[in-house]
């Protein structure tokens, strides 16, 4: 064996081996120790804790000026559950997290590989945006990573964890997303931060007021949920993407264990009230259907008259949208019909069942809600519940009126797999009372309308609007049938690409 050869090598491996040391230090011991606050993680430790244990590969460890390390941006492969995924996390210790022109190619690169590879994309955002430094160095027109993300839209799964401040340019990365995460206490999200604000404006505001979650999650619902650590964003992150296929391409995974088989749903008869004037909570009737501990509702606090959730139903990943009767009696305001569109989106995208439980009022009337843009967001929503192609189950809970009930997948001859209905439903274009004193009919003719409104599903159940009317103990068996008739192996693709809506 010629040693010869192996002593030339040994030099320059030191060195990379050095450099490689060098890439990995981040902000070094001092900002380290600073940065970890109980409860928080650095970068790196993120992308450890989401990811299966040693199946991290790095991309472009060694980009950018090396007294920047890794250019402030962590990104690579690695497996969710042996699932491949792709991943980057900004680096708060090294320059703020800014982003260098290295790390723009990075971000982009890593964009482009989760869209070739079909992989979800997952971005863990803290930082300033671009670097001020970048105006000083020649860049050549390229592909940024905004482009990039917005190719991935309804092909990949792509999810934001907004683990700090986050500014301008990576700020963008969250309302490009499907699934926003927010750190209570660290995350926000804003186009531009505070000494901007103040420069530009006058205004004096601190990092939370400007974007943190009562505006971000709140307010504006560019963010989703919101978690209290860093480990419990990741676990979200890991739970989200287990309802979802890796790609379009694929269908959602169904997951046997567990509990999965039929079952009567007495307790939905003390949950729900035949009384249409009483409230109750939705979410109570959601967890009784679906499979033991496998709910997720998704933007809970945002448009708060609909719950949009992902379940499983018989170990099949489900969307569910939901009416909320504990909120303004479920109606449908703009902000809750704009988070189901978004959400419809993104379940019709990835082949998921969706089930509708329909318990409302209608949309909401008023001036506040005309000027706010009901009509625009309950069309959106209409749009988004027509377009699925997946299987679609339409259950009538209670009260279904007007275009409410449009919006909540029961107009008939809508590609529904299943329509159904509780015994004790009310229904009607308007209420039958307001419309015949508005069309100004006599009082037998208003006593007739009032009489039919209340009359039950039966006149619909005769002529096929509803393919059965069920007892509400047996709703979770019957869906159950209707999956397993309705979800099957035939190749699927992607749907079109789609807009984002909050």
């Amino acid at each position: 064996m010629d040693t010869g050869n192996r002593s030339d090598w040994e030099p320059l491996l030191a060195d990379l081996a050095e450099r490689k040391t060098a890439a990995r230090a981040m902000g070094g011991p001092g900002k380290l120790a600073r940065y970890r606050t109980p409860g928080r993680l650095d970068a790196r430790s993120r992308i450890d804790a989401l990811l299966d244990a040693g199946s991290f590969t790095e991309l472009g460890p060694l980009t950018g000026d090396p007294a920047v390390p890794a250019d402030a941006f962590v990104a690579g492969t690695g497996t969710i559950d042996g699932r491949p995924v792709t991943v980057g996390a900004e680096d708060f210790t090294v320059a703020g997290g800014s982003i260098g022109t290295a790390a723009a190619s990075k971000r982009t690169r890593a964009a482009e590989s989760a869209l070739r590879n079909r992989t979800p994309l997952i971005m863990m955002l803290e930082g300033a945006g671009h670097r001020a430094t970048n105006a000083l160095e020649r860049n050549r027109p390229a592909p940024n990573d905004l482009q990039a993300i917005a190719d991935l839209s309804g092909i990949v799964p792509t999810v934001a964890v907004v683990t700090g401040p986050s500014a301008g340019h990576g700020a963008l990365a969250a309302p490009l997303s499907d699934f926003v995460v927010m750190v209570d206490g660290h995350g926000a999200l804003f186009t531009a931060g505070p000494p901007l604000v103040a420069a530009s404006t006058g205004e004096q505001v601190d990092k939370q007021t400007l974007g943190g979650p009562q505006v971000a999650i709140d307010a504006s619902g560019v963010a989703h949920n919101l978690v209290d650590s860093d480990s419990a964003a990741l676990a979200l992150v890991r739970r989200y993407l287990s309802y979802l296929p890796s790609s379009a391409w694929q269908r959602p995974p169904r997951d046997g264990a567990g509990d999965i088989g039929e079952r009567a749903l007495p307790e939905l008869l003390d949950l729900v009230p035949v009384n249409p004037r009483r409230a109750y909570d939705m979410r109570a009737v959601v967890d009784a259907v679906a499979d033991t501990g496998t709910v997720t509702e998704i933007q809970p606090t945002y448009g708060p008259s609909i719950v949009t959730a992902l379940t499983r139903i018989g170990g099949y990943p489900v969307a569910v949208v939901a009416n909320q009767p504990a909120v303004a009696a479920g109606a449908i305001t703009v902000d809750a019909a704009d988070k189901a569109a978004a959400f419809l989106q993104m379940a019709g995208a990835f082949h998921l069942p969706v089930l509708f439980l329909a318990d409302n009022p209608g949309v909401m009337a008023g001036t506040a809600a005309e000027r706010a843009g009901i009509l625009k967001a309950g069309a959106r929503m209409f749009a988004a519940q027509h377009r699925l192609r997946g299987p679609k189950f339409h259950v009538t809970v209670r009260k279904a009126f007007g275009f409410g009930s449009s919006v909540m997948g029961m107009n008939p001859y809508d590609d529904q797999t299943m329509t159904l209905a509780f015994p004790a439903v009310t229904l009607g274009g308007i209420p039958a009372d307001v419309g015949g004193r508005t069309a100004k009919e006599d009082d037998a003719t208003r006593r007739a309308l009032v009489d039919n409104e209340t009359s039950g599903p039966w006149g619909l159940a005769r002529t096929l609007i509803y393919d059965d009317v069920i007892d509400p103990r047996d709703l979770r068996n019957i869906l159950l049938r209707g999956l397993a008739a309705s979800v099957h192996d035939t190749p699927v693709g992607p749907v079109g690409h789609y807009g984002y809506l909050r």
